[in-house]
């Protein structure tokens, strides 16, 4: 027995038995549909209450919107801009609720970070024509810090289809002791659905999400890294990538399952091409053994 009475074999189990149930459960969350990520999260949380702190750092979830008061400007809540209860703002860097003491970044990393913000608030301008994107930055120990770009794009019901974009991008930056390079690995989730409710097409729901990583260590000629170009470069070519792959797993796999299903074709019309087809393949046989 161990110091707290308690068998090593029996802990050893429990543990196994511990992550072999997170492991079902993630495996489980990312078959859902990510529309009800919070429901199917409480869901999993009340039927596993000893997973609750894994599952809620591990499963990203549909970022919320905020109105910073003093900017009057939009702006989103995640775990990375959040202390206890309040959420601080990228545009005033306030806290709302109010928070005296609230974790701020130092002096240099905030204007990094109203840099940053600007930078993808054009960029989420561009290539969504809309939407609310947000920027966090934190310091790291020894060197370096790390981030969060967030992007939401909601639909606007037009053409009676709802739909949801968000992106969640990590970065961590790692100053080389050179100060002239250093290196930016990047964790990138993105959470997509859809739905439609057309008379001729009935009601269809699509939705997925995709995690990707990504490292990169660029060279600057400049005396020091332009932080900024190399996380705006290596996030634009993974959203890209994973837009594209989006495209490809689930709607390229949606129409060729729907196509697979139905046909504007009547039967007597495939009947009689598969009629055509036994009569070709017969006189090729019949030809072959002569």
């Amino acid at each position: 027995h161990g110091t707290d009475g308690v068998d090593p074999i029996v802990r050893s189990c429990h543990i196994k038995m511990t992550d072999a149930q997170l492991d079902c459960a993630l495996d489980l969350m990312r078959r859902l549909p990510p529309q009800n990520i919070e429901e199917n999260l409480a869901g999993l949380i009340d039927l596993v209450p000893s997973l609750c702190e894994d599952l809620l750092s591990s499963i990203d979830q549909p970022l919320k919107v905020m109105k910073d008061k003093k900017t009057g400007k939009d702006y989103l809540l995640c775990d990375y801009n959040r202390d206890g209860d309040s959420y601080r703002s990228p545009w005033s860097n306030e806290y709302d609720p109010p928070l005296e003491d609230g974790a701020v970044p130092t002096k240099d990393l905030r204007q990094l970070e109203i840099t940053a913000n600007g930078a993808f608030d054009a960029y989420r301008e561009l290539y969504f024509e809309g939407g609310v994107s947000s920027v966090y930055l934190w310091d790291l120990e020894p060197t370096g810090f790390a981030g969060v770009v967030l992007i939401k794009k909601v639909g606007d019901g037009s053409k009676q289809v709802k739909g949801c974009f968000d992106s969640i991008h990590v970065v961590e930056v790692q100053e080389r002791s050179s100060g002239r390079s250093a290196t930016y690995k990047l964790t990138s989730t993105v959470m997509l659905w859809l739905e439609t409710n057309k008379k001729d097409s009935g009601k269809m729901a699509l939705g997925g999400s995709l995690t990707r990583q990504d490292e990169r260590t660029p060279t600057d000629v400049e005396k020091t890294p332009n932080h900024i170009v190399h996380i705006g470069t290596m996030i634009e070519d993974m959203e890209n990538k994973m837009r594209s792959t989006l495209n490809e797993i689930y709607f390229g796999k949606t129409k060729d399952i729907v196509n697979d299903l139905r046909s504007i074709e009547s039967k007597r019309d495939q009947k009689f091409k598969l009629s055509a087809a036994r009569g070709i393949a017969d006189a090729l046989k019949s030809r072959h053994g002569k």
